[in-house]
C-alpha cells in the first residue's frame, strides 16, 4: 500500500502530542479550518432559526438538510475525480469562492426581510455543491501536510479543531443573532444579517490562509479519464470490508440517531430556551467531542480500534435516546455531550482507516464516496429527522432514532467481522487484516 507522504521533519518526534503542528502548512490549514467552520456553524444556526420562524414546520427544517445533501449525491463521481485529477488546494479555493457568493446572497435575503424559504433552499443547494467538491479535496489534502508517522496525530488534531469550531460557532451564532442593535443603519443588521456578515469575514480569511500554503500536490491520477477511473473509488470501497463497514456504520447510525436538525424545536417548544439555548444545545456535543479528541492526542488509540468504535457508536445511540426523553436543558446538554464524545472516537478511527487504507492516487475518489455517506448521514439524516418528527413528533423521532442506531451497531458487528478485528491504526495493520480476510475467502472457495 504505497504512501507518498512528506519526509519527516528533522526535529520531529512521533510521540509528541502536538507533532503534527511541526509542519507549517498543517498549522496554517488548521487555523483556516477553525475560522471557516466557526463561520459555517454560526450560519447554519441562523438559517435553521430563520426557516423555523418563517414556517414553524419540522419538515421545512428537514428540507434544509436535503438541499445540502442532494449535490453530494449528484456530484459524487465528478467531485472525487476532480480531487485526484487537479491540484487539491486549487479545488478548495474555487469551492470556497462559491461559498462566499452563497453567504453574501443569504446576507442580502436577511437584510431585506425575505419571507420565502424557496430561495434559501436554492442557496443551500449551491452551498452543498461547493461542499461536495471541497470535501474530497480537503480530506485527500491532509496526508500531504504532515509526515506519514504524524498522520493519526494530524487526524486527531483536525478533529479537535473541528469540534472547537463546533462549540464556538453555534454559541457565537446565538449571541450574534440576539445582540440588541437598535441605532440607525446598524439596527438593520440585527439577527441573521449580522451572523452572515461574520461568516463572510471568516470565509475571506480562509481563502487568504489556504492561498498561502506551500504544498502543491498536483495531479495524482495520471491515467486517462474513463468510466473505470471515475468509478475506481466505489470499487475500492466495495472490495475493502474495513472501509465499507466503517463508512456504512456511520451512515446508518447517524442517519437514524441524528437530532441536530430538530434542535430548534427542542430549544423553543420543549426546553423553552430560545436562540441562546439553541446555541448551547448545538455546542454541547462539540464540547464532548473536543475534550475526547484532546485526550486522544495525549493518549492515542493503540489497540482494539475496531471494538472500541462499535462500543462508542452504541453509546452514541443510547445518549440520543436520553436526549429525546429529557425535559431539562442541563440534562439535554449532558446527553448531547456524551453523543459528541462517543462520536468523536469513531470519527478518529474511521478517518484514520480511510486515509491509511487507501493509496494516495485514489484518496480523492474514495474520500468522495465517504463524503456521500457522510452527507447522507448528516444532511439526509436532517431530512429523515424532520420527516419522522412531522409524523410522530420530535420527541418520538429522536427516541426511535437512537434505538435504531443501537440496533444497527449490533447488526454491523455481526456483518463485518474484519472491522471488529482491526487492532492498531497503521497502514501495515490494516493491510494485514485485509490480507487475512482475502485468504479466508480463498480457503472458503
Amino acid at each position: 500500500m504505497p504512501d507518498h507522504s512528506p519526509d519527516p521533519h528533522p526535529d520531529s518526534d512521533p510521540g509528541r502530542a502536538a507533532a503534527a503542528f511541526l509542519s507549517r502548512d498543517f498549522r496554517l490549514y488548521q487555523i483556516a479550518r477553525l475560522l471557516v467552520i466557526i463561520g459555517a456553524e454560526a450560519q447554519s444556526l441562523a438559517v435553521a432559526w430563520q426557516v423555523y420562524q418563517i414556517t414553524h414546520k419540522a419538515i421545512d427544517l428537514g428540507y434544509t438538510g436535503l438541499a445540502l445533501f442532494l449535490p453530494g449525491l449528484l456530484f459524487i463521481l465528478p467531485s472525487g475525480h476532480v480531487a485526484d485529477r487537479f491540484d487539491r488546494r486549487a479545488v478548495i479555493l474555487v469551492c470556497y469562492g462559491l461559498q462566499i457568493f452563497c453567504t453574501l446572497t443569504l446576507f442580502l435575503f436577511a437584510l431585506h426581510g425575505m419571507r420565502s424559504i424557496l430561495p434559501i433552499y436554492v442557496v443551500l443547494f449551491l452551498v452543498g455543491t461547493g461542499r461536495s467538491f471541497s470535501g474530497p479535496a480537503s480530506s485527500a489534502l491532509l496526508p500531504h501536510l504532515v509526515p506519514k508517522e504524524h498522520f493519526v496525530n494530524a487526524v486527531t488534531w483536525g478533529a479537535t479543531v473541528f469540534q472547537i469550531a463546533n462549540i464556538s460557532g453555534p454559541a457565537l451564532g446565538g449571541v450574534l443573532f440576539t445582540l440588541p442593535l437598535t441605532h440607525g443603519i446598524v439596527a438593520r443588521l440585527a439577527g441573521a444579517p449580522l451572523v452572515f456578515l461574520f461568516t463572510l469575514t471568516t470565509l475571506c480569511c480562509f481563502l487568504v490562509l489556504v492561498g498561502s500554503l506551500s504544498v502543491r500536490p498536483g495531479r495524482m491520477e495520471h491515467r486517462a479519464t474513463s468510466m473505470a477511473t471515475i468509478l475506481a473509488g466505489f470499487h475500492y470501497v466495495r472490495r475493502t470490508p474495513i472501509l465499507l463497514g466503517s463508512i456504512s456504520l456511520d451512515l446508518f447510525a447517524v442517519l437514524l440517531g441524528g437530532a441536530v436538525s430538530l434542535m430548534p424545536i427542542f430549544a423553543q417548544d420543549i426546553l423553552h430556551a430560545g436562540p441562546r439555548g439553541l446555541g448551547l444545545l448545538r455546542g454541547a456535543p462539540a464540547l464532548g467531542a473536543m475534550l475526547v479528541s484532546i485526550s486522544l492526542t495525549f493518549r492515542p488509540i493503540h489497540r482494539k480500534a475496531g471494538t472500541l468504535m462499535f462500543t462508542c457508536v452504541g453509546i452514541f445511540g443510547a445518549a440520543t435516546v436520553l436526549f429525546g426523553v429529557s425535559k431539562s436543558l442541563p440534562l439535554s446538554m449532558a446527553a448531547l455531550f456524551v453523543v459528541g464524545a462517543s462520536d468523536m472516537v469513531s470519527v478518529v478511527i474511521r478517518s484514520s482507516m480511510l486515509q491509511l487504507g487507501t493509496p494516495p492516487e485514489m484518496r480523492g475518489r474514495v474520500s468522495a464516496v465517504n463524503a456521500l455517506f457522510l452527507g447522507a448521514s448528516n444532511e439526509l439524516g436532517e431530512f429523515e429527522s424532520g420527516l419522522t418528527a412531522q409524523w410522530w413528533g420530535a420527541v418520538r423521532a429522536v427516541i426511535f432514532g437512537g434505538i435504531g442506531s443501537m440496533m444497527v451497531t449490533g447488526l454491523w458487528a455481526a456483518l463485518f467481522p474484519p472491522l471488529r478485528r482491526v487492532d492498531q491504526l497503521t497502514a501495515q495493520a490494516l493491510l494485514q487484516v485485509e490480507t487475512e480476510e482475502a485468504s479466508k475467502e480463498v480457503r472458503q472457495l
